[in-house]
């Protein structure tokens, strides 16, 4: 079946199903009772949310640590940033199936149990168990990213866009946590290695509410008839083809494109301000406070993004706002450093929020919306792999940053003109 774009109405009306078309029953407020609590629920998204970013931050401002530890030059330890997101998007790709084949909320509380057991593999003496460690951290984390947005369509249909704009908010304060802690938990617990076994510990505390959650689900798909259709319906089974559709693609690169500029300047960041003649500690701290200026643009960019038919000149605001940051690093990288951060964080955390929440936006129903989340997030999270491995080779190459950062403002220029595409009044 062919994909198709069509224009959105003021009431987002379903189209009816062809008279052959075998349409998943989605679930509504009456199937209430195979869900967990909405407190428990909502408690469940931010926890998980708080979980799915620290691994990741934290491991930025120890980078340096790392690299002298192993003897890594910038392409190896480019390796603790790039394998995740490879992974992330490799992971991506069986998420629906295990979803299909187990029920999201077990496949949730799974997903974050691996991401703990690759957490602690991570900080183990040998190198190869540092790689690993973050091979098994991507991998959990892409159940969490693809089937979150789809889940918030599912149980919270009346408040999508207030949903997303908490998810994504709690995503960027996780990152800012364990970002300003990663130095100061690693001089009190005197090794790089304490620091990072300490992001397990949100990871544990979502993983026991999503226990919770898949408890409840299981006993109530041992006593429902629906039970079935409510677990097809999660993952979206006979969507048609998204690859089809352009609309699909511009929100894939769109993703793709922002997690790039993201996990690049996650990986380099302190590392630039590092090398400009700042100290370890107030570059870790500049990195939080990017991180923390983030959840602005996360929470605020979704609720405006509601409100829009358009968000074509959202997009293209929030991606100027990262542009204007990543050029002052051409500029006066130590000089303007907290101004810098705060533009680069407050278009970060815009461009986070407009994608995940034109994956709900773009989309008539939870179905769809979690197989477009995960084709956006396989190939993006893949097209983002690349940058901080290219722009570490480039610098080990070169010696400076002005040419990875010259490189960084194309792709958000490319980004721009995405936006554009994928912030029109149309779903797919």
């Amino acid at each position: 079946m062919m994909a198709t774009e069509t224009e959105a109405t003021p009431t987002d009306a379903k189209p009816a199903a062809a008279p052959n078309e075998t349409t998943p029953t989605l679930p509504t407020a009456t199937s209430g009772r195979l869900r967990a609590h909405p407190a428990l629920a909502i408690l469940g998204v931010v926890l998980a949310s708080l979980s799915m970013r620290p691994a990741l931050s934290g491991a930025s401002p120890l980078l340096g640590e790392i690299s002298r530890h192993f003897h890594l030059a910038a392409t190896g330890s480019s390796l603790v940033t790039t394998l995740p997101l490879v992974f992330m998007g490799l992971g991506s790709t069986v998420a629906p199936k295990l979803a299909r084949r187990w029920g999201t909320e077990t496949v949730l509380c799974a997903a974050l149990v691996l991401q703990g057991a690759g957490i602690l593999l991570r900080v183990a003496p040998a190198l190869p168990a540092l790689f690993v460690g973050c091979m098994l951290i991507g991998a959990a984390i892409a159940p969490l990213n693809v089937l979150m947005p789809g889940l918030i369509k599912r149980d919270f249909p009346g408040q999508v866009t207030g949903m997303t704009a908490l998810y994504s908010t709690a995503l960027t304060l996780g990152a800012t946590l364990s970002a300003a802690t990663a130095v100061p938990l690693e001089q009190a617990l005197g090794s790089w290695q304490g620091s990072l076994a300490s992001c397990a510990i949100p990871v544990g505390l979502a993983a026991a509410a999503w226990f919770a959650q898949a408890a409840h689900a299981r006993s109530a798909a041992a006593t429902s008839a629906h039970a079935a259709p409510v677990r097809t319906a999660d993952i979206g089974a006979h969507s048609p083809k998204l690859t089809r559709t352009p609309l699909a693609w511009q929100i894939t690169l769109f993703m793709g494109a922002q997690s790039l500029v993201t996990y690049v300047l996650i990986a380099w960041l302190p590392t630039i301000f590092t090398d400009h003649g700042m100290s370890k500690a107030q570059a870790g701290l500049v990195f939080a406070f990017s991180a923390l200026v983030q959840a602005i643009g996360t929470f605020v960019v979704p609720v405006l993004a509601g409100r829009m038919r358009s968000q074509r000149l959202l997009a293209v605001g929030v991606v100027t706002l990262m542009a204007s940051g990543i050029s002052g690093l051409l500029i006066a990288p130590a000089a303007g450093a907290w101004l810098w951060a705060a533009l680069c964080g407050l278009g970060q955390g815009g461009a986070l929020g407009l994608a995940l929440t034109m994956m709900v936006l773009r989309t008539h129903d939870a179905h769809t919306a979690a197989r477009l989340s995960g084709m956006a997030q396989t190939w993006g999270y893949l097209l983002a792999a690349i940058g901080p491995f290219a722009l570490g080779a480039m610098h080990q190459a070169t010696g400076g940053w002005n040419l990875p950062i010259m490189l960084l403002l194309v792709v958000c220029a490319g980004l721009a003109v995405l936006g554009l595409g994928a912030g029109r009044d149309r779903k797919i």
